[in-house]
């Protein structure tokens, strides 16, 4: 689960980690008042929205007075803004975080990830803060620390020196820097967090270290944990199909193809995906119903499919286990009840009751295609879309 970054900050703020003076504004007249509170300008005007590279897009700017802090909010709020991370749609700005604005002697990055490959967190730090982290991970990766944590024991005091020592901290800073990372850690084992950035970490010629930015994602499968996180979430920055599907216990990703895709089962969804993509397709979704669905989820499922406007073609590639193919059966018929389904489908069932699922079909009434394995209905998908 993502949030924003003003948020991101109200928790560093709850840490014990330093953010600079700021809130968020919903108006320009919210925005004005904000930067009388903060004090002398300049400020800094960022927009909210849940993606990165915002200031490469038109999305943060300076304000050199408090009248240029409502030009620049006006000009932000409501805009559309398109960076390397919102996709060509880009995201409307909602929001924005008017801050003070820092006397900035240096700019450092520091990241706290889990490593899949180890399976433990990996905490990284660089010199080269404010840059695109991945861009100096390809070009100069020696500018990059890292260390990484083992579970069992936690985070060690000799790995924060390692971290620490890698920057050009003057010695003043030293302990700020030890202290941060360790308040870090901390609040990524308290919060369950996947992924936690401040990009860029700034030195100030006052002799402070402040988070300038802040970002954090949190682990969904761990949110039963922490009851009060889910209020941060905001509906707005959700693909409102994945929205609909997660109010009804769905695994719905919206992708970017034409062919809509329902099967059960992530390994069996992503096959299928990459079959799709074998034979030229494009698949539109992953939506992975899961073993335990009943009618009711199916049908759901198939409505969400149809209501992507892109959708040219559906594949529905179920193998019955716990989920039967006689009750997938039943939630296409209840589905193609409510929805007038106007594209070509391709079914593929296998498994538990696949005969009376099958038959079920048969005497529907839905126009459909049959396909008998995996490849097979892959390559008639894909074919029907690019006539």
């Amino acid at each position: 689960m993502k949030i924003h970054e003003y948020q991101a900050k109200e928790i560093f703020a709850q840490n014990g980690i330093p953010i600079p003076k700021g809130k968020v504004a919903f108006s320009v007249e919210e925005a004005v008042q904000i930067s009388r509170e903060i004090g002398p300008p300049p400020y800094i005007i960022k927009a909210q929205i849940h993606a990165g590279g915002r200031g490469k897009g038109g999305g943060v700017k300076k304000a050199q007075d408090i009248t240029e802090v409502g030009r620049i909010s006006k000009e932000i709020l409501g805009m559309t803004l398109i960076t390397h991370q919102t996709g060509p749609e880009g995201r409307k700005v909602r929001k924005v975080l008017v801050e003070e604005g820092l006397d900035i002697e240096k700019e450092f990055y520091v990241g706290i990830i889990i490593d899949r490959g180890r399976n433990c967190p990996v905490i990284m730090v660089s010199r080269a803060g404010g840059m695109d982290i991945e861009e100096v991970a390809e070009k100069t990766p020696h500018l990059i620390k890292r260390e990484w944590i083992d579970p069992a024991i936690g985070f060690q005091p000799f790995q924060a020196r390692n971290l620490v020592y890698s920057l050009p901290l003057s010695s003043p800073l030293i302990k700020s820097g030890l202290t941060l990372l360790n308040q870090l850690y901390k609040l990524v084992e308290d919060y369950d967090c996947s992924l936690l950035e401040i990009n860029p970490l700034v030195a100030t010629r006052d002799g402070r270290l402040i988070a300038l930015d802040a970002k954090i994602t949190f682990d969904d499968n761990a949110l039963f944990r922490h009851k009060e996180l889910p209020d941060l979430l905001d509906p707005g920055e959700q693909d409102p199909l994945e929205l609909e599907a997660d109010r009804n216990n769905l695994n719905y990703i919206r992708l970017t193809g034409n062919i809509g895709v329902m099967v059960n089962g992530a390994g069996l969804a992503m096959a299928t995906m990459d079959l799709i993509k074998l034979y030229g397709g494009e698949p539109a979704n992953f939506l992975d119903v899961g073993g335990g669905a009943n009618a009711e989820m199916i049908a759901k499922g198939f409505e969400i499919i149809l209501s992507d406007e892109r959708v040219e073609a559906i594949l529905v590639n179920i193998f019955g286990g716990i989920l039967r193919c006689d009750v997938l059966a039943e939630g296409l018929i209840e589905a193609a009840q409510k929805v007038k389904i106007k594209v070509p489908l391709i079914i593929r069932l296998e498994g538990t009751n696949v005969d009376e699922g099958r038959m079920m079909l048969h005497q529907s009434g839905l126009d459909f295609l049959v396909a008998q394995t995996m490849g097979e209905a892959a390559q008639k998908i894909s074919q029907l879309v690019m006539k």
